[in-house]
């Protein structure tokens, strides 16, 4: 009998060799017994463990990581937990990111810049002219709505601007110096004002002030002849019509007609109107069209300045006798500088280098107000303007000369602001007297406290520890602490533990001399003489003129809080330009000066050769 088989050949079965199913069942059960009796190795048992078919037992399975093999089971379970665990961990952080947060509250501002937020708020306060909406100070309203309109044959729109103390009158000469002030501060302490949160606040009050500075000459002009100086008049002298000094009457109340005082030869309002417009241009220098029109401004009234030479306020003029001029020439220099940050125009860098300039601007001599920075006296803050130049560019040849004395002498004027050499009296409550004991000490103060810091901040961004008063050398933190005691005896730390600055500290003067703050917005309208009852009055102002820094104590630290007496209550807007700088200078946000902005503008230096000697002569 023939079979297949399964390999392919035939399968033959003998009948010979056939046996029961049992035989054959038992043979192999004793074909097993035998194989078992003997010793098997690792691969025969697990061949056999694995036989398939058997009862009771499953394959193991396993996965290859290719650098390793592992059970499946094992696998499976390791990679469960670490999803597990994952999921575990972003639920917990999901939990943590939706819980409301209890932070801990920022550090409150140091008290310079609780300060400061408040000496801003004094030129919202100033504002003539129609008022934003944002202006945040509820007793004043839109004034002077009609200046310039019936100034005789003149009609010229100069609405707007700032009023310059406790009147009406609208100074541009102060009022510009005011505006190159903060802009020099807006210049080189911009990420202060922005950490502060100021920097768009302070931008909008110097943009106030050069919008009306536009108007007051033909800005779009390549040549004028004429420059608006004075909107309002306050002497009171001649007669007793109606003005800004003999009436006691709110701004926005103002029913009497304002004069227009016009500047035909003028240098010094001009120059310092120039210095105003192209500080502002650096301020404003991301705003192209704005910036250019300031430089445009400024160069016409160099132009102009420079060709009509003469004083602002001559003798006699209503001018003369609040904001008196005694010289043009320091303008000649401040202008200067800050026309050549602005423009890059190295005429300018050498106009206001000259020697011939520097000596006409009092440069070589001293006399008793020599280092007293004011808006008279701009000598002291060009020199150090200039001195920036010299320390940051070093342009040598040839401005190094007359750079370096006017470094030298920034350094002389640091060192009368020391103790130590008594150049300057002192109040026993440590008060400097740079006005050698005058009323109104404390506009000249702030602005020698803007000086010492910023110079010391220069110093310090050069890496200079220092600066030396003749053999004594002394570290850039005497000037700060100078800074420091001046700022904070109008703070509150002097003998009458009073704040000058209103609204700062718990004690404050409460009846400043103003029209505004002290005549209370109930809806009457009280003419000239009617507003004479409030000014006289023994009440405190009705409405608080936050941020005015008052004209300030006498020389033996005594102050009247009495409204009539100017000497002691009146703020001004040079007084709070100069506090304000004085206090970013000083506030703890330590970002440093912004080394680089104001010279966007400035070429590169290639030094020229300077001339050979002349030939030696036996």
């Amino acid at each position: 009998m023939f079979g297949r088989d399964p390999w392919g050949g035939p399968l033959e079965i003998s009948h010979a060799d056939s046996a029961t199913d049992d035989d054959r069942s038992r043979n192999l059960q004793d074909l097993d017994r035998a194989a078992l009796s003997r010793q098997l190795d690792e691969t025969q048992q697990s061949w056999l463990l694995a036989r398939p078919g058997e009862p009771g037992k499953k394959k193991k399975k396993y996965v290859d990581l290719g650098c390793m093999v592992v059970s499946r089971k094992h696998f499976l379970w390791t990679v469960g937990s670490i999803l597990g665990a994952a999921l575990l961990v972003g639920l917990i952080v999901l939990i943590v990111k939706t819980m409301p947060h209890h932070r801990p509250r920022p550090p409150p501002p140091d008290k310079y810049t609780q300060a400061l937020h408040k000496a801003l708020m004094f030129f919202n306060a100033q504002r003539s002219g129609p008022l934003p909406k944002h202006n945040n100070v509820s007793w004043r309203g839109n004034s002077g709505m009609q200046d310039g309109m019936s100034n005789g044959g003149t009609k010229k729109n100069l609405v707007g601007g700032y009023y310059d103390a406790g009147d009406a009158i609208k100074f541009g000469f102060p009022m510009s110096f005011s505006m190159t002030l903060l802009s020099w501060s807006v210049i080189e302490y911009s990420a202060k004002y922005e950490a502060a949160g100021e920097l768009e606040h302070v931008k909008e009050i110097i943009k106030w002030g050069t919008d009306y500075l536009l108007k007051t000459f033909n800005s779009s002009a390549d040549t004028i002849n004429e420059i608006a100086a004075q909107v309002g008049a306050g002497d009171t002298s001649k007669d007793t019509n109606p003005n800004d000094h003999y009436c006691w009457t709110r701004p926005e109340d103002i029913d009497y007609e304002r004069p227009v005082y016009t500047c035909h030869s003028c240098s010094d309002l001009a120059s310092e109107m120039a210095a105003a417009l192209a500080a502002a241009s650096i301020v404003f220098k991301d705003s192209k069209t704005y910036s250019d029109k300031l430089v445009h401004g400024a160069a016409t009234l160099w132009k102009y300045g420079r060709s009509q030479k003469g004083r602002y306020s001559p003798n006699g003029a209503d001018s003369s006798i609040f904001y008196n001029s005694t010289s043009y020439w320091d303008e000649f220099v401040w202008g200067g500088a800050w026309l050549y940050y602005a423009t890059g125009n190295s005429s300018y860098l050498a106009l206001a280098t000259h020697p011939t300039m520097a000596k006409h601007a009092g440069a070589f001599w001293g006399g008793p107000f020599y280092g007293v920075f004011s808006w008279d006296n701009k000598l002291p803050g060009a020199q150090v303007l200039l001195s920036r130049l010299r320390l940051f560019l070093s342009p040598g040849y040839p401005y190094e000369e007359i750079l370096q004395t006017f470094h030298n002498q920034t350094s002389i004027v640091m060192c009368s602001f020391l103790p130590i050499f008594n150049t300057f009296n002192r109040t026993r409550g440590g008060l400097i007297q740079l006005n050698h004991g005058a009323p109104q000490p404390l506009q000249y103060v702030v602005k020698a406290a803007f000086l010492a810091t910023v110079f010391s901040d220069y110093m310090e961004t050069v890496g200079s520890p220092g600066w030396t008063c003749g053999p004594n050398f002394y570290p850039i933190e005497v000037l700060r602490n100078f800074a420091r005691t001046q700022i904070d005896y109008i703070l509150g730390d002097n003998p009458l533990k009073m704040s000058y600055v209103v609204g700062y500290g718990k004690k404050y003067p409460k009846h400043v001399h103003h029209r505004g703050a002290s005549i209370p917005k109930n809806g009457v309208k009280y003419g000239c003489k009617g507003g004479w009852k409030w000014r006289d009055t023994k009440n405190p102002n009705p409405n608080t003129i936050i941020g005015a820094m008052v004209a300030g104590p006498d020389r033996f630290d005594g102050f009247k809080d009495v409204r009539t007496n100017y000497n002691y209550t009146e703020p001004t807007l040079v007084g709070n330009a100069g506090l304000v700088a004085a206090l970013i200078a000083l506030s703890d946000i330590r970002t440093g000066i912004d080394k680089n902005t104001i010279f966007s503008a400035v070429p590169p230096f290639f030094p020229t050769v300077p001339p050979p000697p002349a030939a030696w002569k036996p």
